[in-house]
């Protein structure tokens, strides 16, 4: 009886997951879709405008430190100065859209790597020394990881997740919805110190010298709770994967351009691997020259640190870039598929050449960014809904759930995370602070609530991304496609998540080092 429960209990989330990609994937070219967005914006900026609608806040300037009182009204796009923004802006705002240029220069490596066929041989080893079982744990847990990296883990572990799920037989989309959210979704979380912690524990204490100036957290802060979400989130985003994302696609009938599995290494290939190795030890030992002394160029130059803020961290695409770059070539000259320069090159000019749809995309959804930001209306929606928060009368703990909440519902149209944090963090640290809360735990709260919905809005510059490698395995695939894959994902790790959250806070643990 229990068991036919759960059949009709999967059956009618797999009916409605359909429904949700049939609905989605009906909708316009992604292109069609910003641009309507575009002309939404433009419609509603002015409307706002005629209303004379503002707010007035306490902000955090970033670079600065410095809380600064601010007024912020809607601004026209129909204005003369509005009108002049978008024709001005065109080309700076496709330019100043980081996403593109990270995407380009990590594809010159990763094309010289798989054109070489050394993600081919990576992957099947991978698969070969891996029990079938535990592959899925091993991308969930180097996903998340990957965010010590940037953005470089969307570029580079979800195709990677897909062609890994291909190699085994399993269908390649829940491989890269497995890599989707853990990349995205666990995005604020690591167990190691990232560039984005650095700016968000100083805006946090710059937040709490508003009511306390003698009184700071470091980096370490939250340490222990994000070490401990590491491996809650590999489970959750395994167990989905498992349980609900796999049974629902089923067996993949297209054919997959991933390597067979268990396939032997030939001679050549292990050549090439010994090579890669090598290549691999010069890029480390080049970097450690270059980072590790005290006075090393890739040291923070004030501060001498090489974790958080420093040249080596907030460049890390480079590092990563050579890395498959060198080893591509390494494992093609051991493996003898690559013989002269220009192959390398016609790599590099194929990686790139494969993003055009992309960089159509990006250009578009760079103008609707640039445009919603000029209108100000994500700063009207984040002071209105944090004044509405700060104004329930509930207990603490269910008021910083409730603030996870709304940067969960935020995130969907509102995802920088430092320029979230710079308006949010004035008005709740210090509220927090005279209610007996950590600061540590209101930005763990923070960061339980900004990731998990990076991976069901349009707005993640990746998303567009995304959508074009599940494309590579089922031509059909759109936006209803993402959407409903990683709508079990979002739930699942926001409830989830918000739940550790919750034990955590009831059970006192501290939540780092301090």
């Amino acid at each position: 009886m229990a068991g036919e429960q759960e059949e009709k209990r999967l059956s009618l989330l797999q009916r409605t997951l359909d429904l949700v990609e049939r609905v989605g994937n009906r909708v316009p070219h992604p292109v069609l879709i910003f641009l309507a967005l575009i002309l939404l914006v433009i419609g509603l900026s002015h409307a706002l405008y005629l209303t004379g609608a503002e707010v007035n806040y306490d902000v955090i300037n970033p670079e600065t430190h410095k809380i600064e009182r601010a007024t912020t009204a809607a601004r026209s796009l129909l204005t003369a100065d509005g009108v002049r923004n978008m024709v001005t802006g065109l080309v700076p705002n496709f330019m100043g859209f980081s996403a593109i240029g990270l995407l380009i220069v990590a594809m010159l490596g990763v094309g010289v790597a798989e054109e070489s066929g050394l993600i081919n041989v990576l992957i099947r080893t991978l698969v070969a020394v891996s029990p079938g079982w535990a592959l899925t744990y091993i991308l969930a847990f180097v996903g998340i990881l990957s965010s010590i990296a940037s953005d470089a883990g969307y570029v580079v572990l979800i195709p990677l997740a897909g062609a890994a799920y291909a190699s085994l037989g399993r269908h390649p989309l829940a491989g890269i919805a497995l890599g989707f959210a853990a990349v995205a979704g666990a995005f604020n979380v690591n167990m190691l110190i990232k560039p984005l912690d650095a700016v968000m524990t100083e805006i946090t204490n710059d937040a709490i010298h508003m009511v306390d100036p003698s009184r700071s957290i470091d980096l370490m802060a939250g340490f222990w709770f994000s070490l401990a979400s590491v491996p809650f989130l590999v489970i959750v985003i395994a167990l989905v994967t498992d349980r609900l994302i796999a049974p629902r696609l089923g067996a993949y009938a297209g054919e997959s351009e991933g390597p067979p599995a268990g396939a032997v290494r030939t001679p050549a290939e292990t050549r090439g691997l010994v090579y890669a190795g090598l290549g691999f030890l010069a890029v480390l030992l080049l970097f450690g020259v270059l980072s590790l002394p005290d006075a090393a160029p890739l040291r923070n130059p004030e501060t001498g640190a090489l974790i958080g803020n420093s040249p080596l961290m907030n460049g890390l695409i480079v590092p990563i870039m050579l890395v498959f770059l060198v080893m591509g070539v390494a494992f093609g000259v051991g493996a003898g598929t690559i013989k002269t320069p220009t192959e390398v090159i016609s790599a590099m000019i194929k990686a790139v050449s494969g993003l055009g749809g992309t960089i159509v995309l990006f250009l578009v959804i760079s103008q609707f960014i640039a445009y919603f930001n000029y209108s100000n209306i994500p700063t009207l929606m984040a002071i209105r809904m944090a004044e509405g928060l700060k104004s329930a009368n509930v207990d603490t703990l269910w008021l910083l759930l409730g603030f996870i909440v709304v940067v969960t519902a935020l995130n969907i149209v509102f995802t920088p995370a430092i320029a979230k944090w710079a308006i949010f963090a004035p008005v709740f640290v210090p509220l927090f602070i005279t209610l007996g809360v950590d600061p540590a735990a209101v930005l763990s709260a923070y960061r339980v609530g900004d990731s998990p919905t990076n991976t069901l809005t349009p707005l993640n510059a990746y998303f567009a991304l995304v959508v074009g490698f599940a494309r590579q395995y089922d031509t059909k695939a759109g936006v209803g496609t993402i959407v409903a894959l990683m709508l079990p994902y979002a739930v699942a790790m926001s409830v989830l998540w918000a739940g550790l959250f919750a034990v955590w806070y009831l059970l006192g643990l501290p939540w780092g080092l301090h």
